[in-house]
């Protein structure tokens, strides 16, 4: 389906045609009839779907501009996705003949300006920012949200990670119980099913699986560092050919001060972005990123969701991330718009499971080293494979003795159920003891952090 065919307003129209928008994405087609006609919605699709102006747009058709409240508010989890999302709204609108007002509250500015400038006859028409900041303007009596028709959540389970969740469900509990709700979120966990039964009614659920995990433009690599010194390796990684702009990933802020520290002592013109980062700093961080002043940027998680850094050509994951849906987000980063990127993830023994976790997702991995300034094929999976199947046979060996002793033994009444019990009491003890090796890799990995 084409944008031209959808019922939209003239200014509209104009303003994705400036944008050069043609075809729906599968997101947009699925979203927006249903969104158009205020249907509560759980959206599950990936970053980089088009699911911004999946919502957007109806935001855009639906508001009244003689009417002088707000009529949609819309929640980001970083103050990064609140100012593209700003940008989105203000691109929608460009063309409109009568003024619609956006604002965008998000932390870091000046909050008594903010509040200086709301009034109850002077209330913008679309609310656009971070949980906290939109939750203080309507503590202070300030932002009046309680007239909104729309509320949009978006980034849901990362809004839930950083903890935002309860500050949404204030804004929520503001708002008419008819009230329209979109949720937009990569997944769908457990723990934020509660908050999404509590407001939306008969939602609509659209899942939009993902064609591949991966972009078929990015090539996955995968190193093991075999005791070589991450930074070193890191540092040589990025400097091994022409890096357009490269972003080395980290679990912690302490360890990409360390990394990013490390690469400034060796000539490299470094940006380090996470949460300790100053407001203002991050944000003329962003920008001179955007505009190549740096060709290189050191990140916590905080940049793979919440900030879209365009013509990323390398990704460096440090080390594996703590929650694994990260890795898609981090990877992610390159390889957008149909152009080449690579991604290489740095990985000890330890990390074997979790990197078959991940290949259950759908994510393939290259086996290579480093030597000698090139990337070399090798055969660590085969290897990987090889010990898995030692593994399994040597657990079938175990419990085929048992069955052995108990063939041998004089057959009592019961003998069948002993031998079971014996048999899954060997596989508990062996799941407990994977599991306190995983534990003992993740605490090593937290101190090499």
């Amino acid at each position: 389906m084409k944008y031209n065919n959808l019922p939209l307003k003239p200014f509209i129209q104009e303003a994705l045609e400036a944008l050069h928008f043609e075809t729906l994405t599968e997101v947009q087609e699925n979203v927006l009839p249903l969104a158009m006609k205020g249907r509560n919605l759980i959206v599950q699709s990936q970053t980089g779907s088009g699911k911004t102006h999946a919502f957007m747009i109806p935001i855009v058709e639906s508001i009244d501009p003689h009417k002088n409240q707000v009529q949609a508010v819309i929640t980001a989890p970083s103050r990064e996705l609140a100012n593209q999302l700003y940008q989105v709204a203000n691109q929608l609108i460009e063309y409109s003949e009568e003024s619609i007002n956006v604002v965008n509250y998000v932390g870091g500015t000046d909050k008594q300006r903010q509040i200086d400038k709301l009034t109850p006859k002077n209330q913008p028409h679309i609310v656009i920012g971070t949980p906290g900041r939109i939750y203080d303007l309507m503590s202070e009596n300030a932002l009046l949200i309680q007239t909104a028709d729309i509320l949009v959540i978006d980034e849901a389970d990362m809004t839930m990670d950083l903890g935002f969740l309860s500050l949404v469900d204030e804004i929520a509990s503001r708002l008419d119980e008819q009230v329209q709700i979109m949720v937009f979120s990569a997944t769908i966990p457990q723990s934020l099913e509660v908050f999404l039964n509590k407001y939306l009614v008969n939602p609509e659920m659209i899942e939009i699986a993902p064609e591949h995990v991966l972009a078929d433009e990015i090539t996955n690599y995968l190193i093991q560092t075999k005791g070589q010194s991450r930074k070193e390796l890191i540092y040589e990684l990025l400097t091994m050919g022409y890096t357009y702009l490269g972003i080395v990933f980290t679990n912690t802020k302490k360890y990409a001060d360390e990394v990013s520290d490390y690469l400034k002592e060796q000539g490299l013109k470094v940006a380090t972005i996470h949460g300790d980062v100053e407001p203002r700093e991050r944000k003329r961080l962003m920008r001179q990123i955007r505009q190549l002043d740096y060709q290189y940027v050191v990140a916590t998680d905080l940049a793979a969701r919440g900030i879209d850094i365009p013509g990323v050509s390398l990704v460096i994951n440090a080390e594996l991330p703590a929650n694994l849906d990260f890795f898609i987000h981090r990877v992610g980063r390159t390889g957008r718009n149909q152009v080449e990127g690579t991604a290489i993830t740095l990985v000890t023994p330890g990390d074997d499971h979790a990197i078959t976790e991940l290949e259950k997702k759908g994510i393939a991995f290259d086996d290579v080293e480093f030597k000698k300034g090139e990337l070399i094929p090798v055969d660590n999976r085969q290897r990987r494979q090889r010990r898995k199947r030692t593994q399994a046979n040597q657990e079938d060996t175990v419990v085929r003795g048992m069955i052995e002793r108990n063939k041998r033994r004089k057959v009592k009444p019961g003998y069948k159920q002993k031998l079971d019990k014996e048999i899954k009491e060997h596989q508990r003890k062996q799941t407990n003891k994977k599991k306190r090796l995983a534990g003992r890799q993740a605490r090593r990995n937290n101190k090499r952090s």
